[in-house]
């Protein structure tokens, strides 16, 4: 298989794609309001997303707002023909969703998540003229299949850098959704960022791994905060999709018990969630609670790869992988202090010229 590194993804563009506003749609079927597309597009293109929908505020929203930006730069309206999604609700869905794709005629076929590998690869072999695409997972030997995957490690790194920097507690949570490949790069990621600055201010950081075995389930995510906040952590940082609403939201009963200055985080993941954390402290101060948030491309990944489909230049075959140095993931300003900006920067320019190298498994 060829393995292509995608560059020009810059922290600019991808902030430009996360800014534009998600659009609402029919759970578990494709969303067709907004107009029948052009009769004339010259390609069309189908997102299935992974369970929590294009509005949750992460993973499938950002992919959603980059294929609303790339109907929008080649003037393709929404529907059959054009440019649509399909929401997923349930695993049992993804199949017959991206068969749903195919018998409505897009060209090509975007599987939104590595929990939606096999499907995507078996629809592949029994659809060899549709292009497919599968984010954050690799699908060998296929020409019709093209594998879009991000160096989430290093971008977590950064989030770890920025937890140790500013804890008061020393106490550090970790919250994923699923175990597997995927997320345990967040988790090593994470974990050794706050390991190396931890070494570096000589003081001693733990971290609260914890998994809700979902990425659709919000309540089970603030029990798990809930948890964790109670046992003496201050910040978590979250990979876990859809759960992670309830983490925001568990933060934000808490802090609104609280004065401002005593305000427990959250780290945010894949879109910039700032916007989550607005609330009112007991002190009567508006504030926000999201100390800053890892920016993961995936709205610049489908926008790109949907263009090179356009332009017959589908990457069929090949591996495109987005880091930290070619803007494919990044880490936000947010709340941090000019101190623990710098200390990001530092590991930054560390980890894109090869100083610092971020495992992708955690430490067993």
């Amino acid at each position: 298989m060829k393995k292509a590194k995608l560059f020009g993804l810059g922290t600019v563009a991808m902030a430009a794609l996360l800014a534009l506003g998600a659009c609402g749609g029919g759970s578990g079927s494709t969303d067709s309001s907004g107009g029948a597309a052009k009769e004339d597009a010259k390609h069309s293109v189908a997102i299935v997303t992974d369970i929590g929908g294009v509005d949750d505020r992460s993973f499938n929203q950002s992919a959603w707002e980059g294929l609303q930006a790339w109907g929008k730069d080649h003037d393709i309206k929404k529907g059959n023909g054009g440019y649509n999604y399909i929401q997923s609700n349930d695993a049992s869905e993804y199949e017959q969703n991206i068969s749903q794709a195919v018998s409505n005629g897009f060209k090509t076929v975007f599987g939104i998540g590595y929990l939606l590998a096999d499907p995507i690869s078996a629809a592949a072999d029994q659809n060899t003229d549709t292009n497919f695409v599968i984010i954050d997972s690799v699908i060998e030997g296929k020409d019709n299949v093209a594998s879009a995957t991000f160096k989430d490690q290093e971008a977590a790194y950064l989030a770890g850098v920025a937890a140790a920097e500013t804890t008061k507690s020393n106490k550090l949570g970790f919250v994923g959704g699923e175990e597997g490949a995927v997320i345990d790069r967040f988790q090593a990621g994470f974990e050794k960022g706050v390991a190396d600055t931890a070494e570096k201010l000589d003081k001693d950081i733990s971290v609260d791994v914890q998994y809700a075995a979902s990425f659709g389930d919000p309540s089970k995510g603030k029990a798990l905060a809930a948890n964790m906040y109670n046992g003496g952590v201050d910040i978590i940082y979250h990979a876990s999709g859809g759960t992670g609403q309830g983490v925001f939201s568990e933060a934000k009963a808490r802090n609104e018990k609280l004065d401002e200055a005593d305000k427990v985080w959250v780290i945010g993941v894949d879109s910039d969630q700032q916007k989550e954390g607005k609330y009112t402290s007991k002190d009567g101060k508006e504030s926000n609670f999201c100390l800053t948030s890892t920016l993961k491309g995936v709205g610049a990944a489908v926008q790109d790869i949907s263009t090179r489909a356009l332009e017959d230049k589908f990457p069929g075959g090949e591996h495109l992988s987005y880091g930290l140095k070619d803007g494919g993931v990044s880490l936000t300003d947010g709340f941090l202090s000019d101190d623990t900006k710098a200390a990001v920067k530092e590991a930054k320019d560390q980890v894109s010229n090869g100083d610092i190298k971020v495992p992708e498994t955690p430490e067993k």
